[in-house]
Protein backbone atom coordinates (compact mmCIF):
# COMPACT_ATOMS: atom_id res chain seq x y z
CA UNK A 1 0.00 0.00 0.00
CA UNK A 2 1.04 3.34 -0.89
CA UNK A 3 1.15 6.49 1.57
CA UNK A 4 -1.56 8.34 1.86
CA UNK A 5 -1.53 11.78 -0.23
CA UNK A 6 -5.09 13.73 -1.35
CA UNK A 7 -7.64 16.20 -0.49
CA UNK A 8 -10.25 14.30 1.37
CA UNK A 9 -9.91 13.66 4.76
CA UNK A 10 -7.39 10.60 5.88
CA UNK A 11 -9.80 8.80 7.54
CA UNK A 12 -11.58 8.42 4.39
CA UNK A 13 -8.25 7.76 2.26
CA UNK A 14 -6.80 4.97 4.77
CA UNK A 15 -10.45 3.37 4.22
CA UNK A 16 -10.29 3.51 0.48
CA UNK A 17 -6.82 2.37 0.84
CA UNK A 18 -7.37 -0.67 3.25
CA UNK A 19 -10.65 -1.53 1.11
CA UNK A 20 -8.91 -1.76 -1.99
CA UNK A 21 -6.44 -4.07 -0.62
CA UNK A 22 -8.72 -6.30 0.96
CA UNK A 23 -10.77 -6.13 -2.27
CA UNK A 24 -8.01 -7.26 -4.48
CA UNK A 25 -6.82 -10.00 -1.57
CA UNK A 26 -3.17 -8.27 -0.91
CA UNK A 27 -4.21 -8.07 2.44
CA UNK A 28 -6.02 -12.01 2.91
CA UNK A 29 -8.52 -13.53 5.59
CA UNK A 30 -7.56 -13.89 8.94
CA UNK A 31 -4.31 -11.29 8.56
CA UNK A 32 -4.15 -9.24 11.30
CA UNK A 33 -4.26 -5.48 10.71
CA UNK A 34 -1.82 -3.80 13.20
CA UNK A 35 -2.48 -0.44 14.00
CA UNK A 36 0.99 1.08 14.27
CA UNK A 37 2.06 -1.10 11.48
CA UNK A 38 -0.18 0.78 9.00
CA UNK A 39 -0.29 3.94 10.16
CA UNK A 40 3.98 3.69 9.23
CA UNK A 41 2.87 2.38 6.50
CA UNK A 42 0.33 4.87 4.89
CA UNK A 43 2.36 7.99 6.81
CA UNK A 44 -0.82 8.73 8.71
CA UNK A 45 -1.27 9.01 12.68
CA UNK A 46 -3.22 6.30 14.71
CA UNK A 47 -6.35 8.46 14.58
CA UNK A 48 -7.24 7.75 10.72
CA UNK A 49 -6.32 3.94 11.29
CA UNK A 50 -8.88 3.23 14.26
CA UNK A 51 -11.63 5.03 12.09
CA UNK A 52 -11.00 3.44 8.96
CA UNK A 53 -10.84 -0.03 10.56
CA UNK A 54 -14.42 0.78 12.43
CA UNK A 55 -15.94 1.59 9.27
CA UNK A 56 -14.36 -1.97 7.52
CA UNK A 57 -15.85 -3.44 10.46
CA UNK A 58 -19.71 -2.32 9.56
CA UNK A 59 -18.84 -3.46 6.25
CA UNK A 60 -18.33 -6.67 7.09
CA UNK A 61 -14.57 -6.88 6.01
CA UNK A 62 -12.60 -6.45 8.88
CA UNK A 63 -13.43 -8.36 12.54
CA UNK A 64 -12.44 -6.19 15.94
CA UNK A 65 -12.11 -8.47 19.45
CA UNK A 66 -11.10 -7.00 22.23
CA UNK A 67 -7.69 -8.05 23.66
CA UNK A 68 -7.09 -9.59 19.91
CA UNK A 69 -7.20 -6.52 17.92
CA UNK A 70 -7.98 -6.49 14.35
CA UNK A 71 -8.26 -8.71 11.24
CA UNK A 72 -9.55 -9.36 8.01
CA UNK A 73 -12.65 -11.45 7.69
CA UNK A 74 -12.48 -15.15 7.39
CA UNK A 75 -14.68 -15.83 4.19
CA UNK A 76 -17.57 -18.43 5.71
CA UNK A 77 -18.90 -21.17 3.70
CA UNK A 78 -22.07 -19.67 3.52
CA UNK A 79 -21.07 -15.95 1.96
CA UNK A 80 -21.61 -17.13 -1.95
CA UNK A 81 -25.25 -17.93 -0.91
CA UNK A 82 -25.53 -15.35 0.94
CA UNK A 83 -24.34 -13.02 -1.84
CA UNK A 84 -25.93 -14.03 -4.97
CA UNK A 85 -29.40 -14.17 -2.73
CA UNK A 86 -28.95 -10.63 -1.82
CA UNK A 87 -28.18 -9.34 -5.53
CA UNK A 88 -31.18 -12.16 -6.55
CA UNK A 89 -33.88 -10.06 -4.67
CA UNK A 90 -32.30 -6.41 -5.44
CA UNK A 91 -32.59 -7.13 -9.32
CA UNK A 92 -36.05 -8.36 -8.71
CA UNK A 93 -37.14 -5.67 -7.21
CA UNK A 94 -35.42 -2.99 -9.54
CA UNK A 95 -35.80 -5.38 -12.37
CA UNK A 96 -39.64 -5.65 -12.25
CA UNK A 97 -39.86 -1.63 -11.33
CA UNK A 98 -37.49 -1.53 -14.39
CA UNK A 99 -40.28 -2.53 -16.22
CA UNK A 100 -42.17 0.47 -15.90
CA UNK A 101 -39.58 2.82 -15.60
CA UNK A 102 -37.74 2.44 -18.15
CA UNK A 103 -38.12 4.56 -21.29
CA UNK A 104 -37.29 3.25 -24.72
CA UNK A 105 -34.34 5.62 -24.80
CA UNK A 106 -33.01 3.92 -21.64
CA UNK A 107 -33.62 0.77 -23.22
CA UNK A 108 -31.32 1.69 -26.61
CA UNK A 109 -29.00 3.03 -23.88
CA UNK A 110 -28.87 -0.86 -22.06
CA UNK A 111 -28.51 -2.45 -25.50
CA UNK A 112 -24.98 -0.05 -26.42
CA UNK A 113 -24.05 -1.31 -23.28
CA UNK A 114 -24.17 -4.82 -23.57
CA UNK A 115 -22.20 -4.56 -26.80
CA UNK A 116 -19.66 -3.22 -25.80
CA UNK A 117 -19.49 -5.70 -23.03
CA UNK A 118 -19.99 -7.92 -25.80
CA UNK A 119 -16.49 -6.88 -26.66
CA UNK A 120 -15.12 -7.28 -23.03
CA UNK A 121 -15.21 -10.92 -22.84
CA UNK A 122 -11.88 -11.79 -22.54
CA UNK A 123 -10.76 -9.12 -20.04
CA UNK A 124 -12.73 -10.15 -17.30
CA UNK A 125 -11.91 -7.05 -14.90
CA UNK A 126 -13.37 -4.71 -17.71
CA UNK A 127 -15.99 -6.95 -18.08
CA UNK A 128 -16.74 -7.05 -14.29
CA UNK A 129 -16.76 -3.58 -13.82
CA UNK A 130 -18.94 -2.58 -16.83
CA UNK A 131 -21.33 -5.65 -15.71
CA UNK A 132 -21.18 -3.50 -12.11
CA UNK A 133 -21.99 -0.52 -13.83
CA UNK A 134 -24.77 -2.22 -16.20
CA UNK A 135 -26.52 -3.27 -12.74
CA UNK A 136 -26.45 0.48 -11.19
CA UNK A 137 -27.74 1.62 -14.79
CA UNK A 138 -31.19 -0.83 -14.28
CA UNK A 139 -31.21 0.64 -10.53
CA UNK A 140 -30.89 4.17 -11.21
CA UNK A 141 -33.35 4.39 -13.78
CA UNK A 142 -36.03 2.06 -12.45
CA UNK A 143 -36.08 4.29 -9.55
CA UNK A 144 -34.82 2.16 -6.48
CA UNK A 145 -31.45 4.40 -5.13
CA UNK A 146 -32.05 2.37 -2.30
CA UNK A 147 -31.46 -0.82 -3.88
CA UNK A 148 -28.79 0.33 -5.91
CA UNK A 149 -26.58 1.45 -2.77
CA UNK A 150 -27.28 -1.46 -0.82
CA UNK A 151 -26.42 -3.74 -4.11
CA UNK A 152 -23.10 -2.16 -4.06
CA UNK A 153 -22.12 -3.12 -0.61
CA UNK A 154 -22.94 -6.77 -1.54
CA UNK A 155 -21.03 -6.27 -5.04
CA UNK A 156 -17.80 -5.40 -2.88
CA UNK A 157 -18.41 -8.59 -1.27
CA UNK A 158 -18.41 -10.45 -4.58
CA UNK A 159 -15.51 -8.73 -5.81
CA UNK A 160 -13.62 -9.66 -3.06
CA UNK A 161 -14.61 -13.48 -3.31
CA UNK A 162 -14.12 -12.84 -7.15
CA UNK A 163 -10.21 -12.26 -6.49
CA UNK A 164 -9.72 -14.60 -3.77
CA UNK A 165 -10.88 -17.42 -5.03
CA UNK A 166 -13.37 -17.64 -8.38
CA UNK A 167 -10.93 -15.65 -10.97
CA UNK A 168 -11.36 -19.28 -12.96
CA UNK A 169 -14.28 -19.94 -12.75
CA UNK A 170 -15.36 -16.81 -13.15
CA UNK A 171 -14.03 -16.53 -16.97
CA UNK A 172 -16.15 -19.81 -17.91
CA UNK A 173 -19.38 -18.12 -16.41
CA UNK A 174 -19.32 -15.20 -18.05
CA UNK A 175 -20.42 -16.18 -21.93
CA UNK A 176 -23.31 -17.69 -20.16
CA UNK A 177 -23.80 -14.58 -17.73
CA UNK A 178 -23.70 -11.86 -21.15
CA UNK A 179 -26.35 -14.31 -22.77
CA UNK A 180 -28.31 -14.14 -20.09
CA UNK A 181 -28.31 -9.99 -19.52
CA UNK A 182 -29.64 -9.93 -23.36
CA UNK A 183 -32.36 -12.18 -22.08
CA UNK A 184 -33.04 -9.14 -19.34
CA UNK A 185 -32.96 -6.69 -21.89
CA UNK A 186 -35.84 -8.98 -23.96
CA UNK A 187 -37.74 -9.17 -20.72
CA UNK A 188 -37.73 -5.44 -19.97
CA UNK A 189 -38.62 -4.25 -23.60
CA UNK A 190 -41.85 -6.83 -23.17
CA UNK A 191 -42.55 -4.63 -20.15
CA UNK A 192 -43.15 -8.15 -18.54
CA UNK A 193 -41.94 -8.32 -15.14
CA UNK A 194 -42.68 -11.51 -14.61
CA UNK A 195 -40.38 -12.76 -17.02
CA UNK A 196 -37.92 -10.55 -16.10
CA UNK A 197 -38.39 -12.44 -12.78
CA UNK A 198 -37.96 -15.59 -13.93
CA UNK A 199 -35.12 -14.79 -16.26
CA UNK A 200 -33.02 -13.09 -13.09
CA UNK A 201 -33.54 -15.97 -10.80
CA UNK A 202 -31.97 -18.03 -13.32
CA UNK A 203 -28.79 -15.55 -14.16
CA UNK A 204 -28.37 -15.57 -10.10
CA UNK A 205 -29.22 -19.40 -9.70
CA UNK A 206 -26.87 -20.82 -12.23
CA UNK A 207 -23.44 -18.27 -11.16
CA UNK A 208 -24.61 -19.47 -7.41
CA UNK A 209 -24.49 -23.24 -8.51
CA UNK A 210 -21.49 -23.29 -10.47
CA UNK A 211 -19.07 -21.00 -8.48
CA UNK A 212 -20.44 -23.21 -4.81
CA UNK A 213 -20.09 -26.54 -6.87
CA UNK A 214 -16.61 -24.84 -7.51
CA UNK A 215 -15.20 -23.79 -3.89
CA UNK A 216 -16.91 -26.95 -2.21
CA UNK A 217 -14.58 -29.26 -4.37
CA UNK A 218 -11.86 -27.11 -3.89
CA UNK A 219 -12.46 -26.91 -0.19
CA UNK A 220 -11.35 -23.00 -0.36
CA UNK A 221 -13.34 -21.70 2.61
CA UNK A 222 -13.76 -21.34 6.13
CA UNK A 223 -16.29 -23.55 7.89
CA UNK A 224 -19.12 -21.18 8.64
CA UNK A 225 -19.10 -20.00 12.55
CA UNK A 226 -22.13 -20.12 14.62
CA UNK A 227 -23.18 -16.70 15.88
CA UNK A 228 -25.19 -17.81 18.61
Amino acid sequence: MRQITGFRSKKELVYDSLRAAILKGELKPGTRLIIDDLASQLGVSQIPIREALQQLQADGFVTIKPYVGATVTEVHSGLVCEVFQLLEAMEIISGRAACQQMSDEDLDEMEKRLREMDNLIDDLDRWSEENIRLHQFICERAGTPLVGALMTKVVDHWERLRQLYLSDVFAHRVPEAQRQHWEILRALRARDPDLLEEVVRKHNRSALEAYTKYMESAGLMAPRQDTA
